[in-house]
This record gives structure tokens, C-alpha cells and sequence, in this order.
């Protein structure tokens, strides 16, 4: 899992904003998103992703029109899912 934080460079338009919709909208019908949405005490956002590697996460976030339009930079994490499942990360 992957996550991409966006840190917001210019303004935002409603045309851009369309565009980063319909690109989230692409990564769910593609079951890639598995959250995403503005920070409240922090200007930017997070996605967070399925890929099969770096690489492809890294190509999905260059490809978001916030991205491609230079409204916003971004960071790419590793994430490793904690939960009831693995036991949050325990060694049993």
C-alpha cells in the first residue's frame, strides 16, 4: 500500500479539480484507491493506493492533474496496513 501527500503550490481551479475527481474515480474502478481526501489542519491532501510496486505508485501520482498541473507537489510513503487480520503487526 502507498500513500501519496500532496502539498498544495498554487490555487486550485474548478477544471483541475474536475480532472483529480475523475482520476480518483479511474483508481476505483480499478479497486487502486483505497482512501483519499483534503487534510482540515494542513493545506493539501492524501491518497492512499494500491500498486505493485514504487514505481507504479509513483506513476499514479505523477499522472493526478493536481499533480501534472503544478497545483501541488507530493511525497510517496510505504505503508504497511495494521489491523484485527495480522494481529496490528504482532508476533504471535
Amino acid at each position: 500500500m502507498y500513500v501519496y501527500l500532496m502539498k498544495n503550490l498554487k490555487p486550485l481551479n474548478e477544471e483541475v479539480v474536475k480532472k483529480h475527481v475523475e482520476h480518483l474515480k479511474e483508481l476505483k474502478s480499478q479497486g487502486k484507491l483505497v482512501l483519499c481526501g483534503p487534510f482540515t489542519d494542513y493545506p493539501g491532501g492524501m491518497v492512499v493506493i494500491t500498486a505493485e510496486n514504487l514505481e507504479e505508485a509513483t506513476k499514479i501520482a505523477e499522472a493526478d492533474p493536481f499533480m501534472a498541473s503544478g497545483c501541488k507537489s507530493f511525497e510517496i510513503r510505504t505503508m504497511e496496513q495494521a489491523n484485527e487480520e495480522n494481529h496490528y503487526l504482532l508476533e504471535e
